[in-house]
């Protein structure tokens, strides 16, 4: 189990809490020390089922400052995972890797159902 976080996010401290109260073991990585690359997100993307603009931090910063809303409409599958994979704090967190599932964001709710 991968579980990518940035250590000062609230959310993140919260799943982690939750992964380690519930007996899981897991490597932590860094979101911005070791951002994902765009192989990495494309395979997370296609394991999560999920649509790719689930994996962009839409409440951060620097997706505002960068006026992603506006952009991202326009750009390929592929310009997005380059994107993504240029600076961590665009990509949505935690992000928890096991095996074929992929859980974005965390919801204690979401995650009691799809890991136990």
């Amino acid at each position: 189990m991968l579980f990518i976080e940035y250590p000062k996010c609230t959310t993140c401290k919260k799943a982690k809490k939750w992964l380690d109260d519930n007996g899981f073991t897991y490597t932590d990585r860094h979101i911005v020390e070791n951002n994902p690359t765009a192989d990495e997100i494309r395979e997370w993307h296609q394991k999560s089922g999920l649509e790719l603009k689930k994996f962009f931090n839409t409440s951060g910063l620097l997706y505002k400052s960068m006026n992603l809303k506006d952009k991202l409409p326009t750009m390929s599958d592929e310009e997005k995972y380059e994107l993504l994979a240029s600076n961590g704090m665009l990509v949505k967190r935690p992000v928890l890797v096991d095996g074929d599932r992929v859980l974005l964001g965390f919801k204690a709710e979401k995650w009691e159902e799809q890991l136990k």
